[in-house]
């Protein structure tokens, strides 16, 4: 039997090579591809020269019309794919919610979308638009709310009917709020779980303090209080055409579209356009906080609130920070706490500058425990270092070609560009910004992000937040090159986790570290403690009073 599977694969073989090779004789005289080697290749990567980059960033002026009710609205359209978006963004965010309900505009934008409409059930909404392939989203980010719609251009009629039926007549249906406020709150019980997250919310306590709506979190209590009515009110209060700006990318006629928009807005009563954000009053206090996490890498974040958008120093800001920290592997942080001494796996810094207000600068780590105080004194190091001394010919050609050279992404698609002329609309940018980019990041000089760095990188002026296992975190590295003794100033203040349902501190301290009475206090630091024996001291000691 076996001879004659061999004796079969060996006659099969030989019968497909047979017409193969007279195949390939037969071709031998047909023309060949012959590869060119003419071109002289460099010896090194670094040699490889490439044209400059033209590219002219588009004018929002050029993409903005007009409806007969007065909403603007931006058209780009492609023939790309045989697909319509069409986007509504209303302005107004958390910062509207009321102060016994944070998180009613996040929960209304999300029952806008599942709670059905007035006339339509939320099952039989989600069906038709399903059957149309029709994606619609409605969310509120930073300080606004958006209504998205992606459709067949072949359906764009009937998808565009239940999109504004949609947002016009929402049904905010009881079961779905019921569903919504209990996954809310089984989410609410991990609040305590994930030290990133615990980082990020006290920072932004620390930051702007408790009442403002940039640390505002939704509580159970909040949840409870919210009914289809409140939501109802939320909306209409937002949602409305005298607060929204149009944008629409896509396979469409533009002169066609603005007749459907046309159509779809009338008769819908405008309301008052939303107010800005306001301010945060509180006054963020310098030192050193700790949340108590039983975790083996301490996280860290060490910074202070720092420029607005239209500050002179907005430029020379951005590239200070792109050498300092944000630049990735070019930047000094990275290749001094990572490549050069292994501490953190991940370091890096960010400079947001706000648009209502000043924004906040930080840098950030983990590291294991015993080297969280040294990769502190490194980054200490590195901000006093960009304050003292200029930065190099070559670092700040680096900086400024990653910003020169990635501006064009910023442009890579129509819902991109289309998103940014809406935002700049509604903030009020200088139309010339985009344009005007590019030769503003060049002008900055070393002189400009030494200047920057000793207005914004004081050590003692800012805020160092470590959660972590501060027993494991304080007494520093083995080398004794660092421990956190070097930074607290003999005081430090220890911060409560929070009841995940109330977000208030909770009476018990963090279960990671033992209440003082119970060891010897270490002789070299003080502890201020926030506990419930003294509460009212502890949100003046902390800044989380309201103001």
């Amino acid at each position: 039997m076996n001879t004659l599977i061999t004796a079969t694969f060996l006659a099969t073989a030989a019968a497909l090579a047979a017409p193969a090779v007279a195949a390939d004789t037969k071709q031998s005289d047909a023309p060949q591809w012959k590869s060119d080697r003419s071109a002289k290749l460099p010896a090194r990567p670094d040699d490889l020269k490439f044209p400059k980059l033209d590219f002219t960033p588009p004018k929002a002026a050029d993409f903005r019309r007009t409806l007969p009710d007065g909403t603007p609205v931006y058209l780009a359209p492609s023939k790309e794919f045989p697909l319509v978006t069409v986007t509504l963004t209303f302005k107004g965010g958390a910062y509207m919610d009321p102060k016994d309900i944070p998180g009613l505009t996040e929960a209304m934008a999300a029952m806008t979308r599942t709670g059905g409409t007035a006339t339509i059930k939320p099952a039989d909404l989600d069906e038709k638009l399903d059957f149309l392939a029709t994606n619609v989203g409605v969310s509120a980010r930073g300080g606004a709310v958006s209504a998205t719609m992606n459709t067949l251009k072949a359906n764009l009629d009937e998808s565009m009917k239940l999109f504004f039926d949609m947002l016009r007549n929402p049904g905010y249906d009881q079961a779905r709020l019921d569903i919504m406020r209990g996954q809310a709150v089984e989410g609410m019980k991990q609040r305590n779980d994930d030290a990133a997250q615990i980082l990020g919310r006290e920072w932004r306590y620390l930051m702007y303090g408790d009442e403002h709506f940039e640390s505002q979190q939704a509580t159970k209590d909040g949840w409870d209080a919210i009914t289809p009515e409140r939501l109802k009110a939320q909306h209409d209060l937002i949602v409305h055409p005298g607060n929204v700006i149009i944008s629409v990318t896509g396979d469409f006629d533009p002169d066609d579209m603005m007749k459907r928009l046309s159509a779809a807005m009338a008769g819908w009563k405008p309301g008052d356009k939303a107010p800005n954000p306001p301010a945060p009053t509180h006054v963020m206090k310098p030192g050193v906080y700790h949340v108590g996490k039983d975790i083996p890498q301490g996280k860290v974040r060490i910074g202070r609130r720092s420029i607005q958008r239209d500050d002179p120093d907005f430029f020379a800001g951005e590239v200070m920070n792109e050498i300092l920290g944000g630049g990735g592997f070019t930047s000094r942080l990275m290749k001094n706490i990572r490549s050069n001494e292994g501490l953190a796996y991940s370091v890096g810094s960010g400079m947001s500058a706000g648009t209502w207000y000043p924004g906040v600068f930080a840098g950030a780590f983990e590291s294991k425990n015993p080297t969280v105080a040294l990769a502190i004194k490194l980054m200490r190091d590195e901000f006093g270092r960009m304050q003292r001394e200029p930065v190099s010919a070559e670092e700040l050609d680096v900086a400024k070609k990653a910003f020169v050279e990635a501006f064009p992404q910023q442009f890579a698609s129509k819902d991109a560009v289309m998103a940014l002329f809406v935002d700049d609309e509604w903030t009020g940018r200088n139309p010339a910004y985009w344009q005007d980019f590019r030769a503003n990041i060049q002008k900055v000089s070393a002189d400009d992000v030494q200047r920057v760095a000793k207005k914004y990188l004081g050590f003692d002026d800012m805020v160092v937040l470590v959660v972590g296992k501060w027993d494991d975190i304080a007494k520093g590295d083995q080398a004794g090159r660092a421990s956190m003794k070097d930074f607290d100033g003999g005081n430090r203040t220890d911060i409560p986790l929070r009841d995940p349902m109330t977000m208030k501190p909770m009476d018990v301290p963090a279960p990671t570290d033992a209440p003082r009475a119970d060891r010897p206090a270490a002789p070299d630091r003080k502890s201020t403690r926030l506990n419930s024996s003294h509460a009212n001291i502890s949100y003046a000691v902390f800044c989380l009073k309201k103001k």
